[in-house]
């Protein structure tokens, strides 16, 4: 035996105890903790924080929220120490100077494309919520944010909880392989019971907790790019590809609104292959939204299907009869996305394949939204080229 092979054996036989220990003790091998930062830590920012605490494989090392009750809470709930935890509206910027490794983004989606580039310039891993921005330039930032991190072999995951249920990745596999035959009709349906729309005061101060933003155009995009892109979203997965044109009508019929989001919202999609989606949203409060709220049903010419994001799904008719069940997919769902955000940074995936279906979907969304206020029928290729700019009023907020 040389002294290669001697030191390889004794090696071997000095680690088998401790082995042996970790199997019959049922420990694993330690999980790299990645250094995470939440950017926007009231509601889902502050529960999401939980399951990356949860998962295992991450350490809350800042919190950034532009309340400073809001981004304390938060900290003390997970430890964060109090040096590193930010308020203001450049909390953002503060933290990613902190020595964070990635952030999850759960601010407002106004925000998300500033935010996120600023991460990815940073060197930073970005987990982002959903709706990824509010108008075209926005998205198309996005776009641009998830190339430029991917030439920086940084990961970036747009939290869509939908696509990750196995029931409904198995629908769309099956609607893949044929089993609906050419596909004719799309119809979403996405139904809430909308958000508290309280009298706006001397800043949007006011507008930015509580999910009021959802109200406002600017700031969230509208209850469509808030809440129906779930719907939209499964729509443009099961056809490969976002719609070319629409045409709609929408309305304000809340009671004493004060935002200018559209509650109820009837759209009809054109794709470039003539298949035909017919969406209808609405969000009020008249418990409409029980059962879900979220479906989507693809109608091809020998069967058809439902993608939903609770219940029952399933394809009836032809040969790829199947039904399904969805659970608890707002948490299941984003549990999922965590331990992929923290498997791709671990092994370096950064295909980053989340991003431009999560753009399709918002500019889906943004088509539906024009076209409905206009009442006319507006084309992708015409919004793309107006490529206009919602402008955020920060007069009067604290930096």
């Amino acid at each position: 035996m040389n002294r290669r092979q001697f030191l390889k054996t004794a090696t071997v036989l000095a680690a088998g105890p401790l082995i042996l220990s970790q199997r019959l003790s049922g420990a694993t091998a330690p999980v790299r903790k990645v250094k995470l930062g939440i950017i926007g830590n009231g509601g889902r920012g502050n529960w999401i924080a939980g399951l990356f605490q949860k998962h295992g494989g991450y350490a809350i090392h800042a919190v950034a929220d532009y309340f400073t009750e809001v981004a304390d809470q938060c900290g003390e709930k997970y430890g964060v120490d109090k040096a590193r935890r930010f308020s203001g509206l450049s909390a953002y910027q503060k933290l990613l100077d902190s020595g964070v490794e990635a952030v999850a983004v759960k601010s407002i989606p106004c925000f998300f494309p500033e935010q996120v580039r600023a991460a990815v310039d940073a060197g930073c891993h970005v987990y982002l919520a959903k709706p990824v921005a509010v108008d075209v330039p926005g998205a198309l930032g996005i776009l641009a944010a998830g190339k430029l991190a991917t030439k920086k072999k940084r990961c970036l995951l747009v939290d869509y909880q939908l696509p990750t249920d196995p029931s409904n990745i198995e629908i769309v596999k099956r609607i893949r392989n044929g089993a609906l035959g050419p596909l004719a009709q799309l119809s979403t349906i996405a139904m809430s019971n909308g958000r508290e729309d309280p009298p706006k005061t001397a800043t949007i101060e006011s507008r930015l907790q509580k999910l009021v933003w959802d109200n406002d155009i600017a700031l969230g995009g509208g209850y469509i790019n808030c809440f129906d892109i779930h719907a939209l979203d499964a729509a443009i997965w099961a056809a490969g590809a976002r719609p070319v044109a629409a045409q709609g009508v929408s309305r304000i019929c809340r009671p004493d609104p004060h935002g200018d989001s559209a509650d109820v919202t009837s759209v009809v999609f054109e794709y470039a292959d003539g298949l035909v989606h017919n969406h209808f949203g609405q969000a009020l409060r008249n418990n409409s939204s029980e059962g879900g709220g979220l479906f989507c049903r693809v109608h091809g010419q020998r069967a058809n299907a439902l993608l939903a994001y609770a219940g029952k799904v399933l394809i009836r008719g032809g040969d790829g009869h199947f039904v399904g069940t969805v659970d608890n997919l707002y948490a299941a769902g984003a549990e999922r996305n965590i331990a992929a955000f923290h498997r791709d940074i671990v092994e370096g995936q950064v295909a980053n394949e989340t991003v431009p279906r999560a753009v399709d979907g918002v500019l889906t969304a943004f088509l539906g939204r024009e076209a409905a206020a206009r009442r006319t029928r507006l084309t992708m290729d015409k919004l793309l080229k107006e490529n206009r700019k919602l402008v955020v009023d920060l007069t009067g907020l604290k930096p």
